[in-house]
């Protein structure tokens, strides 16, 4: 169905702009004079692909949905089916409601293909960018089951706590993180502006100085005239890491396996991933689908490949007819406490309480750690920024107290 962009006045005199779906341009007015509004300019718009994925439309480019549209949008999707609402009215409903113009349009193709006797889950999998393979399965496992106002508050519910998971670890990273931009500011500006005009003095006065003076005066010397050959070295090291990531699987599966070993950071980072994997495997069970389809989506989803891997060769053995716990036992990724979990889930048929049992508990354990790694590391910053400047006062100063000693 065609798409129009609108400029029109509503009853009060103000200018409305906005995007609609009609089948022509008589349509359009007719919508636009039922709401109250009286059209300015109406034009059909064509969407098109810009280079590095942005899509425009029309004049305006459109924002990508982001995760919150989509949790917000699939929360009152759920809400609307679990009032009674036909699948169909209640994306009509939504397609009013949403501000978010690509998300807009996206639910008016979706409507349309639903129309046109497409599932929804299959209408979903058209939108890779949009809606993940998680999201799809659960809607299809939905559909089949008959619960798909069900299964869509879960997703919900899953997409808020990951949100809410990724929220905490930006905030207590966001102070550390700060107080290094600024405390490095600081330095590169007491090296390159204030220490040279201060130790200008001490090449007027023909003595020895001090080593950690002339230490200072070197570093002083070197970062203010090839600062900018540090930075293009930093910049061209960062470059090189990413793209070897992208181009060599080898040394993307050797950094995602550097990212569990560092100190502190690193278990952090390992239960993150715990909770993430038990959680989507958990909802994924919970909603109907396949153990071995959500084995292979939850790989997908906790996004390293060492764990990944691990998962793979599950999945691979679980087809054989081994069980799960003896699948991921063999990996040191996975540890004894998950295992444990993953037994009795299924000596019992619950596995998917006992993962998000396992979810649960790993979350806290990562918040909690978080929490002590973030309390650390503002201490150990600020006594890292305290000797740097004790260093540069003691080197300033040392020469000076031996200057006033020659003149006594």
């Amino acid at each position: 169905m065609p798409v129009f962009e609108y400029e029109a006045f509503d009853g009060k005199g103000r200018k409305r702009k906005g995007i609609l779906d009609a089948e022509s341009l008589a349509a359009v007015k007719g919508k636009l004079r039922e709401r109250g509004h009286y059209p300015v300019e109406i034009k059909e718009t064509t969407e098109k692909e810009a280079p590095g994925g942005k899509v425009f439309l029309g004049r305006f480019r459109l924002r990508g949905a982001s995760h919150r549209d989509v949790s917000a949008m699939t929360r009152e999707l759920a809400t609307l089916l679990g009032a009674g609402l036909p699948l169909v009215p209640a994306l009509s409903s939504l397609l009013d409601q949403t501000a978010n113009p690509r998300l807009k349009k996206i639910l008016a193709e979706l409507r349309e293909q639903i129309n046109e006797g497409e599932s929804f889950a299959g209408s979903l999998a058209g939108y890779p960018r949009v809606f993940s393979p998680f999201y799809v399965n659960m809607v299809r496992a939905g559909e089949t089951s008959g619960t798909l106002h069900l299964v869509l508050e879960r997703v919900a519910d899953y997409t808020e706590m990951q949100q809410a998971l990724r929220g905490k670890i930006t905030a207590s990273l966001a102070y550390p993180f700060f107080m290094f931009f600024v405390g490095a500011l600081v330095l590169f500006f007491l090296t390159t502006v204030i220490i040279p005009k201060i130790t200008s003095i001490f090449e007027e006065v023909n003595q020895d100085l001090p080593l950690i003076t002339e230490i200072l005066l070197g570093v002083s010397e070197t970062v203010r005239s090839y600062w900018w050959a540090m930075a293009l070295v930093a910049a061209f090291v960062y470059i090189a890491l990413r793209l070897g990531v992208r181009r060599s699987e080898k040394w993307a599966f050797f950094m995602d396996r550097l990212k569990l070993k560092v100190p502190l950071a690193g278990t952090v980072f390992h239960k993150v991933l715990l909770a993430r994997f038990a959680h989507t495997l958990g909802t994924l069970l919970q909603s109907g689908v396949p153990l071995l389809t959500a084995l292979e989506i939850s790989r997908r989803v906790v996004h390293n490949r060492p764990m990944a891997s691990v998962i793979e060769r599950a999945g691979a053995e679980l087809a054989e007819g081994r069980t799960l716990a003896d699948t991921l036992s063999g990996s040191d990724l996975f540890p004894p406490f998950v295992i444990q979990m993953i037994s009795v889930g299924e000596q019992s048929g619950a596995l998917e309480n006992m993962l998000l049992k396992v979810s649960r508990s790993y979350e806290e354990e990562a918040a909690s750690r978080l929490v002590v790694l973030t309390s650390l590391l503002e201490p150990v910053m600020i006594l890292v920024m305290g000797l740097l400047v004790a260093f540069i006062v003691v080197s300033i100063l040392l020469p000076i107290f031996e200057m006033n000693q020659l003149i006594r």
